[in-house]
């Protein structure tokens, strides 16, 4: 289904609390939101998928359509199902539409009537698509209590009188409706991947977030801030990404775990700190939530735009590793990994999202704690006052150093963002610059390797057919597969460690690709980023490419439909 109007009409509110009763009622969901870049106006959707089976992503064709605007009629009439239904209210939109399809609900009547206030159309519109399903009222009561309890019991008495005037009159009028929904027994956990990206850096034991509020990472930090008194963080919304990321900096080099999220245009602004980050040794974890650009580009929106930008950025040449989850339990596993290896290495790490995955949300099993990695990398107190001869950059096999905590002993602990010697003091000698890039490149990297996991194949394990995605596809694709596995051999390969590469010897993905008889890279971007990193990296040409640059995501039943022509 889908909510359509302008912002500021609530389109979120319904569209949240009616996945929230879905999900309480045992029902897997998926929801992903478009929004235009304005506080009200313009054209927004809220739509919600779910089903009694998993599912990943989102439809181009839904059977409900709750349209607050004209341009909700007018832009997605054309995407209704045979049988499906449009509510709207005539009186609200100042138009009758004729039609089986559209089911006539006086939203603001019954809010003025039964909620005392026109804001009640919210709650009427989504007891009006409740009313429809035939799904009870007292998942939705229970939310209202929960949500609303601040707020009084008037205020919980008016929403639900509005909400149950709205599923009163459409369990009258909407003649038509088809739809029988019998709840799950189990109800489940309904989560956002910014959501996740927090809870896993909580998890991991981060201790300061900093970050200049940018759509759409701007959800991890609200989170981490909702967290902050609860778990001890200091979150501090600096004065920009510049700003933001230095701050990080410093905070891990002072001894906490740390990290900072932005999109594309303030990761600009912060180049030169992951340089600095870099050639300190600080570990640092950057969550890069992209967007089209470039420049503002299309704020609100979404594409996979950043990946090389994030693989080539600061300058000179150092380690990093790069992260792209595609749904919320891999972003929550893949942040303790992030922040792992970021301390254990002393290296920056990225984790990559897009609006579209940011602003989705998705039921998922509860996480798994005890898969949790949490170790101590850093040394300070007795244990470093200890150390006979330490110094903050010396060479090792590893090309990891011992990293004190300053402050906490009586050792003085260097560092310096010019080329240092093994104490951390400026020099300039060209034999020292040779054995601090082997030590801070070559002998990290080559462990650094090891460490990353391969690509997951999904489907046939000897296809014809081969889907390559990295991030936010993996829903997507992995509904293709279903979708044409019925009468092909058609298997997924998704990349959730994208650089470095995972190593053949863990999973010889390269061999599947170079057997299968067609292979298609699938990108939210127009020059096809990833598949230029597996050329570069491996030599490998994939047969076909299909990326999408409008700032809109993929939906699996169209997508299935282009490959399958292309397929024959």
């Amino acid at each position: 289904m889908k909510i359509g109007g302008e912002a500021g009409q609530g389109i979120q509110t319904i569209g949240d609390t009616l996945a929230k009763v879905f999900a309480r009622s045992g029902f897997h969901v998926f929801t992903h939101q478009e929004y235009e870049s304005r506080i009200r106006g313009g054209h927004n959707i809220y739509q919600i998928r779910f089903s009694d089976m998993p599912v990943s992503s989102s439809k181009s064709i839904i059977d409900i359509l709750v349209a607050l605007d004209n341009d909700s009629i007018n832009l997605h009439e054309k995407e209704l199902t045979i049988g499906g239904t449009i509510i709207y209210d005539r009186d609200m939109l100042k138009n009758e539409y004729i039609g089986d399809q559209f089911l006539h609900i006086p939203l603001l009547d019954l809010a003025q009537t039964h909620g005392k206030d026109r804001i009640m159309v919210n709650t009427v519109a989504t007891g009006s698509v409740l009313g429809m399903l035939g799904i009870e009222m007292d998942v939705f009561f229970q939310i209202v209590e929960d949500k609303l309890k601040k707020k009084g019991a008037e205020i919980i008495s008016l929403n639900k009188d509005a909400f149950s005037a709205g599923y009163r009159y459409a369990v009258k009028e909407c003649l038509r409706c088809a739809f029988s929904i019998t709840p799950k027994e189990k109800s489940r956990m309904l989560i956002g991947v910014n959501e996740a990206i927090g809870i896993g850096a909580i998890a991991s034991g981060c201790k300061f977030y900093s970050a200049y509020p940018m759509t759409p990472s701007t959800g991890i930090m609200l989170f981490m801030a909702g967290k902050a008194k609860e778990y001890g963080i200091i979150v501090e919304q600096a004065e920009d990404e510049i700003a933001a990321i230095n701050m990080a900096i410093g905070a891990s080099y002072a001894g906490v775990r740390s990290m900072t999220g932005t999109s594309g245009g303030g990761f600009a602004l912060m180049v030169e700190g992951l340089s600095l980050a870099a050639m300190t040794e600080t570990p640092i974890v950057i969550a890069l939530a992209q967007r089209p650009g470039p420049a503002t580009g299309l704020p609100t929106k979404t594409e996979q735009a950043d990946l090389l930008f994030a693989l080539h950025a600061g300058h000179g040449e150092f380690p990093k590793v790069i992260f792209a989850p595609g749904s919320p339990e891999q972003a929550f596993y893949l942040t303790n990994k992030a922040f792992d290896l970021s301390q254990r290495f002393q290296i920056p790490v990225f984790i990559l999202t897009d609006q579209y995955l940011s602003d989705s949300q998705w039921t998922t099993e509860p996480f798994d704690f005890n898969r949790f990695i949490h170790r101590e990398y850093r040394v300070k107190g007795r244990s470093l006052e200890d150390i006979k001869d330490y110094k903050r950059h010396s060479y090792t096999e590893s090309g990891v150093s011992l990293f004190g905590i300053p402050g906490t002993s009586k050792k003085l602990i260097v560092t310096d963002s010019d080329e240092h010697d093994e104490e951390g003091h400026i020099t300039e000698d060209p034999d020292i610059r040779i054995k601090m890039v082997e030590k801070r490149l070559f002998k990290k990297m080559a462990l650094i390797n090891q460490e990353i996991f391969p690509p997951e194949l999904y489907g046939d394990e000897n296809p014809d057919i081969v889907l390559v995605g990295w991030g936010s596809t993996w829903g997507v694709l992995k509904e293709i597969v279903d979708i044409l596995s019925k009468n092909k051999k058609i298997a997924l390969i998704h990349f959730q460690e994208v650089f470095p590469l995972p190593l053949i010897e863990k999973f010889d993905y390269l061999n599947i690709l170079k057997h299968a008889k067609k292979t298609f890279c699938i990108e939210n971007n127009a020059t096809g980023q990833f598949s230029r990193l597996i050329k570069a990296e491996t030599g490998l040409e994939f047969t076909h490419h299909i990326g999408r640059f409008d700032g809109k995501p993929f939906f699996a039943d169209s997508l299935a439909r282009s490959i399958d022509d292309i397929i024959g």
